[in-house]
């Protein structure tokens, strides 16, 4: 996950300053000292570091600082408010006009950042805050772009506006501008065609088409894995077609994520959304506090609590927690909740969001053994309706059948069977102990 080693040294850092009773100037310096470090380390860009650390110091050597009851603890606040100084203090939003007016986004960015998936995200994001956009596919010249985003399209029930790849995209986008206008869209989502590399032909194409109609808004995706790159890259295209917000993508890879920290910085212009996996659900609105508290080790509760308000039906987890109460929770149950999950990203996002969970990542995930997690759900894919409903019925014949169907062994069916029996159990019991003590709400996983 993005930050997982800054998060890591960061959390060490401050633990040394919170052992402190007491705090001198040169425990602070040499605290910064390895908090610079481990920015450099993430790919953040000197010139932000350094006038971060500048800023950090001023403030964390001040005689309330130093002679608080808390020393430590109030430099990790002094760090933390700057890193959400750093990547803008508020959420922005993307602008959009009112009523029936159409706002015209124009999506730019390199070849590989994501750039079509990430115009059809943004669709679906719009579409469900009540708005009705239309997609129009410019991207002329890289092969099936203009079927990627049409079946993206499909996939979020939005319309894309196409003319194949004889038309240049100035003239697709002057005819979709018409189309929406005449059809009743409010919003017209231009994807533009990338490059590997910026260069003068896809500069004067995008300034064409800003110059052909009147967008309002031009937003760059970038890859946050490119790390400096990305920052680069953003800083070229503000200076050459101006920028108007940036997307994030794949902030949820293998990366070290100092694009986050240095773009707002360099270019000015705000980070919007962070893309965070594959599906075209996974996009994020960016808040700087909730991403500084992830980088601090400090969790995201709130992003934890929306997605859960977004993923889970409240009337089915009440059903089932009325289930886990009684002990009737089964096999169908046991997917359902599988399924919640995976919606949410899996349990290592989840986990992730936790507060003081964010530096024991790696060792969360070597327990959560996702492999493991696939082969019981075929293990319960492979049984009957009837014994999905009631795990009672489980003899050994029917285990057995259930073994070969799954590719397992069958002493691997009898530990799942046993364990789903033992979850049961305790659920009832910790309902009536949750009884004696008072109401517990909340849906609850099995596993």
């Amino acid at each position: 996950m993005a930050f997982e080693s800054l998060t890591e040294k960061l959390q060490n850092v401050f633990k040394n300053l919170r052992s402190k009773g007491k705090l001198t100037e040169a425990d602070v310096k040499t605290a910064l000292k390895e908090v610079k470090m481990a920015l450099l380390e993430a790919d953040v860009s000197f010139r932000v570091v350094k006038q971060f650390i500048k800023s950090v110091q001023e403030q964390a050597v001040g005689q309330d600082v130093m002679n608080g009851l808390n020393p430590g603890q109030m430099v990790i606040k002094i760090v933390n408010d700057e890193l959400v100084r750093l990547m803008g203090s508020e959420t922005t939003e993307i602008a959009l006009r009112p009523g029936s007016e159409v706002t015209i986004l124009m999506m730019a960015g390199l070849q590989g950042a994501g750039k079509t998936t990430t115009t059809a995200k943004i669709a679906g994001k719009l579409k469900a805050k009540g708005r009705k956009p239309l997609l129009a596919a410019c991207d002329v010249y890289r092969p099936a772009a203009i079927e990627q985003l049409q079946m993206n399209g499909e996939k979020q029930g939005v319309d894309v506006f196409t003319m194949g790849n004889k038309n240049s995209p100035v003239d697709i986008a002057k005819a979709a501008l018409v189309h929406a206008k005449t059809n009743g869209y409010n919003v017209l989502i231009l994807d533009t065609a990338g490059r590997l590399h910026i260069d003068e032909e896809m500069m004067q194409e995008l300034q064409d088409i800003k110059k052909a109609i009147p967008v309002d808004q031009t937003i760059l995706v970038v890859d946050a894995m490119t790390g400096q790159d990305a920052v680069n890259v953003s800083e070229m295209f503000n200076e050459k077609v101006g920028i108007d917000g940036v997307i994030l993508t794949k902030l949820d890879g293998d990366t070290r994520g100092g694009a986050a920290l240095s773009i707002r910085a360099v270019s000015g212009k705000p980070i919007l959304y962070v893309g965070m996996g594959e599906k075209l659900s996974d996009l994020e609105q960016f808040y700087p506090d909730r991403m500084a508290s992830r980088i601090l080790g400090m969790g995201d509760v709130m992003s934890l609590i929306e997605k859960a308000q977004a993923n889970i039906d409240e009337e089915k987890a009440r059903a089932m927690e009325q289930k886990m109460k009684k002990a009737q929770f089964d096999f169908n149950d046991y997917l359902e909740s599988m399924e919640q999950m995976r919606n949410m990203g899996g349990f290592a996002s989840v986990l992730n969001m936790l507060p003081g969970v964010g530096s024991k990542m790696k060792d969360i995930e070597s327990m959560v053994d996702e492999k493991d997690m696939a082969r019981k759900e075929a293990i319960v894919l492979s049984m009957t309706p009837a014994e999905r409903s009631n795990p009672d019925l489980l003899n050994p014949s029917r285990k057995q059948r259930i073994a070969k169907g799954a590719g397992v062994d069958l002493a691997e069916v009898n530990r799942f069977v046993k364990q789903f029996e033992q979850s049961r159990k305790m659920m009832k019991q910790m309902a009536g102990m949750a009884g004696k003590g008072g109401k517990r709400g909340g849906f609850k996983l099995p596993f």
